[in-house]
């Protein structure tokens, strides 16, 4: 009887045990399970997962076909519109590149610079925009082509002149510069100059007035066009140019974009006249061309010519022609141009404020603007 009953405890105690260790592994093994395969958890995981691959994703795409690396990190290019471009980015999220669709002018952040015409305005304009010329208009998808990597590389931080630099090359006091062949190509300019004849040339008891000046008369040389017309300075022009010649001196003979040689001729340059340039097809309308002035010009960059009607022309033709600079430091949008009541080239108030806001005599004549 003792025998039996000290074996019953042993099994029974073996029996407790077994059940001790098989309770054990289930208390820890639900634990286990729980964490993952609750549908909680194996959705954040999969949300972690899916987060990553996306930010792999993103900065895949925004690096995508462009493979430009500057100092500061991979650019990221975006599309935005009105207008359509294409914007560059550095890896902070700065935007240092904006490219129009149907423009070679593109505008790089760089160096700070100040512009100012102390002698005829206080104004200022603090600007980091560059304003600089593409080989060729701009298309979406542009910056996976070779072509515009080798670009690309070679202007961000260059403090080569740009556009508004050169537009600064005419003013008053400006310092003369001279080519290898004796050709002075900057230095002040004047407006096209009063001479007896400027009332105009008996043609059939009529007068005929005189054209302005253009950017070959400032020079002092012949131009052959492409279409093989031969343009000749008068000499009493020398060093002098009108709105439109000033634009042709700084867009085409200075930085290279072709320019034809009267209002109408065959080819893709900048027209001779400023109203002939308004309702052309070169670049891009930013603002188009009406009878009134505009209600907004927030969609202005600098270096888009902007277009005024004045009281010398007739009906509703451009009569006039500047670049904008973009905003001075008391934030007003500011355009340099050469005028005639200014002598000359100015981003000063001499002979009309040189602002786009208010109720001056430009500001009251714009009705367009156009992006090369």
């Amino acid at each position: 009887m003792k025998r039996r009953r000290f074996s019953l405890t042993r099994n029974a105690a073996l029996f407790l045990v077994t059940a001790a260790l098989l309770a054990t592994s289930y208390a820890l093994t639900l634990p286990l399970r729980h964490r993952t395969d609750s549908p909680e958890a194996s959705q954040a995981a999969q949300t972690s997962q899916g987060s990553k691959a996306s930010k792999a994703s993103h900065a895949s795409h925004g690096s995508q076909g462009a493979g430009i690396r500057t100092r500061s990190g991979l650019l990221r290019f975006e599309r935005i519109g009105n207008p359509a471009r294409t914007v560059a980015r550095d890896p902070r999220g700065t935007v240092i590149a904006t490219f129009t669709d149907g423009a070679r002018t593109a505008v790089l952040t760089g160096p700070s610079r100040t512009f100012a015409e102390p002698r005829t305005t206080d104004a200022k304009v603090v600007t980091k925009s560059w304003v600089r010329l593409l080989p060729k208009p701009w298309a979406r998808g542009a910056e996976q082509s070779a072509w515009f990597k080798n670009w690309l590389r070679t202007r961000l931080g260059s403090r080569d002149p740009d556009i508004l630099a050169t537009a600064f090359d005419y003013i008053a006091g400006a310092p003369a510069r001279t080519t290898a062949a004796g050709v002075k190509y900057s230095g002040a300019a004047r407006y096209t100059p009063s001479t007896p004849s400027d009332s105009g040339r008996a043609v059939q008891g009529k007068p005929k007035p005189r054209t302005g000046s253009d950017f070959y008369d400032y020079l002092g040389i012949p131009w052959t066009f492409p279409d093989k017309v031969t343009r000749r300075p008068e000499k009493d022009r020398a060093r002098s140019v009108d709105s439109s010649g000033y634009v042709r001196l700084v867009y085409g003979y200075r930085s290279g974009f072709p320019l034809n040689s009267r209002d109408g001729a065959a080819g893709n340059g900048l027209h001779r006249t400023p109203d002939a340039i308004a309702r052309g097809r070169l670049g891009l309308p930013v603002i188009p061309l009406t009878d009134r002035r505009p209600a907004v010009i927030q969609q202005l960059q600098p270096g888009d010519l902007v277009f005024f009607k004045t009281r010398e022309l007739p009906g509703g033709r451009i009569g006039h022609i500047g670049i904008y600079l973009g905003l001075d430091t008391a934030d007003h949008p500011r355009f340099i141009s050469s005028r005639k009541n200014a002598g000359g080239p100015t981003m000063g108030d001499k002979g009309g404020t040189s602002r786009l806001d208010g109720d001056g005599y430009y500001a009251q004549g714009l009705r367009a603007a156009r992006r090369l």
